[in-house]
């Protein structure tokens, strides 16, 4: 039982049983959780419920609160004033109209409670009413200022740039930090809207950032809106100097030395933490040995001091287009911590036994103390594997080992192609920016055999220490990716099934290698990319938690990080817990000592990664808004990647993506039919639909909103189809509606978010077509897992 299925179930029995109170040793008991770390489980489910209100304690036993009603969940706003709440125990988002918002901001955690349940014979989801803001998700803002204001006690206002905000005037109060017109700045809110002032927020600024057109400073606006750690306290500053530069002769005491081992890491050339050394050979009975060996970052990093409360603030390094935002100073990520060629590093091994074809027979996990006998790129490697004589000649001595590393590779992904792993290859791009940060170029990466490989190891390392842990039944931080929902499910095998596609599944019980057989039967054909959309659209995000649940698109049944702690700190937790258990055992002593910390640390972890994502895709779509601020009255090919009810997302070779509003397809009423993920023409019947080629230009440019419209050069190059259509001109149709046509083309711009996939963005945007798990998905970082 995982821990929503917990809490769910704990509240459902003391809300049918509201006036009885129970002690968390009874409801342990009751719900015959004998193992040790049962009522555990229980306290820390109840201690959820509490805080939110659901149930209440008194001296020491819990009640169902019956004085609060409705669900708790986080706030959904759209621009036109209404919004959605999704709530544990709610099946579907709550809509929720503009009169009945209570004036909660986007991702507000508030109480809602149910007007009407919804009609599932009509498809018409719940509605509800917003009765209480619980905590204001924002606490900032980041914006132009501009000086002066008609309102009397206030010096100036802020133009604030992010989307679902920007309907919202920001007064700037007397009392913070000084600040010129035209500045960027930072400023903390003191008031939110309220009924006399709706639209307004006010507050003082606490930071200037710089003027707009400053180098830099667009990029470091984004990473203050969203609030991610950019500079090192001094109390961190100082501990990390205090480091010795190399490695000391009483750190080897009790590590294993493996210097004389021909490690070599293998990174993109722009790398600089290096964090993982790899090394393979053949044994005398035919198996491969893999060694993967990962810097012990936490030799450095000791849990309690200030830098290790600044990495677990932080979460995660953060790779931005011209810069790195590390979760650990320089001088440990690239220093001491990085496997530097030719100079003796600490480390954490896995060493694996694989038969020929990929069979995991024997594994061992142990500190070390190891030497990097070449800093190889993937661009060398991969010219090796292809018989570059150059390059094969230059480094003759491991040329064996690399083609011995290629054999293993391939027996391990056969291995996970066969139990259903899900792979997509979706184009990723590298901006290429001058000395000013301007981008100059956009050039798209290419996944090579070595790239492939370096995967493989990693994938097994992460798996095997997984297993290692969860057969053990100690506590342990698991990477989870859970079984698709089965409402989702069943949508994506009717999509699937409408296409002319098999499907030989059930939704109750869905296989990862369901998945990959849709995705190998659409490969390679136009409704291809339409059907990975699909696909990932059912699919839930991965996440860090305590519950060992697998990861579905690797179709592993066990999964962790460990192979970056560098820059990820529930790798460095994982290399902690490994040492705790080696040192002290697996008696109930032992497994005492993390237990009660890491559902908490796979939470907070798992919040920053979604941080850093977020910003990592709002500064590249940014700059690559900024790329095409020229090339406005330009012509492109381009490819649907999504469609909305208000018009279709396209993609041009670059990555590049833009808007086709509805009000720009001026040649038919456009109508959204969902079944189909298609926009079609009610009189001419042209279908639009994802995957789909098109011809665009370029006619709006938008930096601050990183918006791109284009229009389409021939519609009547568009296929045409025998769906039908519903008759409806109420705002799901385009170039026809003139009063659509006069409407700010901004209104719909927040409306990109309203469905969304696991991560966030629209369905079908090129940075979501992500593979379930890839180790380096882009120039010097290394994929979430």
């Amino acid at each position: 039982m995982n821990a929503i299925q917990l809490q769910n179930q704990l509240f459902g029995f003391l809300k049918a049983n509201n006036t009885q109170t129970y002690s968390a040793q009874t409801l342990t008991d009751g719900l015959h959780l004998d193992d040790a770390n049962g009522f555990t489980q229980v306290v820390q489910a109840l201690a959820v419920l509490e805080r939110e209100g659901k149930i209440i304690e008194q001296a020491g036993a819990f009640q169902y609160n019956a004085s609060v009603q409705g669900y708790i969940g986080t706030f959904r706003s759209n621009a036109k004033g209404f919004g959605f709440v999704s709530a544990e125990g709610l099946d579907e988002d709550v809509f929720v109209n503009p009169d009945n918002t209570a004036l909660a901001l986007d991702l507000d955690q508030v109480r809602v409670s149910l007007l009407t349940k919804g009609d599932t014979s009509t498809g018409k989801g719940p509605e509800g009413k917003v009765e209480e803001i619980i905590t204001h998700d924002l606490n900032q803002v980041v914006g132009e200022f501009k000086l002066g204001s008609d309102y009397t006690g206030y010096i100036g206002t802020i133009n604030m740039t992010d989307k679902k905000h920007a309907n919202y005037a920001f007064l700037v109060a007397e009392g913070g930090v000084q600040a010129n017109d035209g500045e960027v700045v930072v400023a903390t809110i003191q008031a939110y809207p309220t009924p006399a002032m709706p639209k307004q927020m006010t507050g003082i600024i606490t930071e200037t950032i710089g003027f707009k057109d400053e180098p830099g400073v667009d990029i470091m606006a984004i990473v203050h809106r969203h609030k991610v750690p950019a500079v090192f306290p001094e109390a961190v500053l100082a501990q990390a100097e205090k480091i010795p530069d190399t490695v000391q002769a009483s750190e080897k005491v009790g590590r294993e030395d493996i210097t004389d081992q021909p490690l070599v890491t293998i990174d993109s050339i722009e790398s600089k933490d290096l964090d993982d050394a790899v090394v393979v050979w053949k044994l005398p009975n035919g198996n491969f040995h893999l060694g993967v060996h990962i810097a012990d970052v936490s030799h450095y990093v000791v849990a309690g001091t200030p830098l290790d409360e600044e990495a677990y603030n932080r979460g995660t390094s953060v790779y931005l287009t011209d810069r790195v935002i590390p979760m650990l100073p320089r001088n440990i990520s690239n220093g001491i911590a990085s496997l530097n060629p030719g100079v003796e590093r600490l480390a954490m091994s896995a060493e694996m036994e694989f038969t020929p074809s990929g069979d995991l027979v024997k594994h061992r996990l142990h500190e070390s103390v190891m030497k990097s006998h070449a800093r190889m790129t993937y661009k060398a490697v991969n010219a090796i594997l292809a018989g570059d004589e150059e390059t094969r000649a230059e480094y003759s001595e491991l040329v064996p080992m690399f083609e011995e590393m290629s054999a293993l590779h391939d027996a391990l992904a056969k291995k996970r192609t066969a139990r259903g792993a899900i792979e997509f290859d979706a184009p990723e791009a590298k901006i290429i920016v001058d000395e000013q940060g301007k981008p100059v170029d956009i050039q798209l990466r290419e996944r090579g055999l070595s790239e492939r490989m370096i995967e493989s190891f990693m994938l097994a390392a992460n798996e095997t220490v997984a297993m290692h842990f969860d057969q053990l039944n100690v506590p342990f931080l698991y990477r989870v990716h859970t079984t698709p929902n089965i409402d989702k499910s069943v949508k994506f095998f009717e999509f699937v099934k409408a296409l002319g596609g098999k499907v030989n599944a059930d939704p109750n019980d869905v296989k990862p290698m369901d998945f990959q057989k849709i995705h190998d039967e659409f490969m390679d054909q136009p409704s291809e990319q339409m059907v990975s959309t699909m696909m990932l659209r059912s699919m839930q995000r991965a996440e860090y938690s305590n519950e060992s649940l697998g990861h579905f698109g690797l179709g592993a049944k066990y999964y962790t990080h460990f192979t970056s702690p560098i820059r990820r700190y529930p790798d460095l937790t994982v290399h902690r817990l490994i040492k705790w258990y080696a040192k002290h055992g697996i008696d109930e002593t032992a497994q005492s000592q993390y237990r009660d910390q890491l559902a908490e640390i796979g939470k907070d972890t798992s919040v920053r990664e979604r941080r850093a994502i977020d910003t990592e895709r709002d500064t590249d779509a940014m700059k690559k808004t900024e790329f095409m601020a020229d090339k406005v009255g330009e012509e492109f090919d381009a490819v649907v990647n999504g469609v909305m009810k208000f018009g279709m997302f396209v993609s041009l070779p670059n990555t590049v993506e833009g808007l086709i509003h509805t009000s720009n397809l001026t040649d038919d009423y456009y109508a959204y039919d969902e079944s189909h993920l298609a926009l079609i023409g009610r009189r001419f019947h042209h279908i639009y639909q994802i995957g789909q080629a098109v011809k665009v230009k370029l006619i709006r440019v938008d930096k601050e909103q990183s918006a791109l419209d284009f229009v389409l050069v021939d519609p009547t190059a568009a296929p045409i189809t025998d769906i039908k259509v519903a008759d409806d001109r109420r705002g799901s149709f385009g170039g026809g509606n003139r009063q659509d046509r006069r409407t700010n083309d901004k209104r719909n711009r927040s409306d990109k978010g309203n469905k969304t996939h696991n991560d966030g963005k629209p369905f079908g945007a090129p940075s979501d077509r992500r593979k379930p798990e890839s180790k380096h998905s882009s120039v010097n970082r290394k994929g979430r897992h």
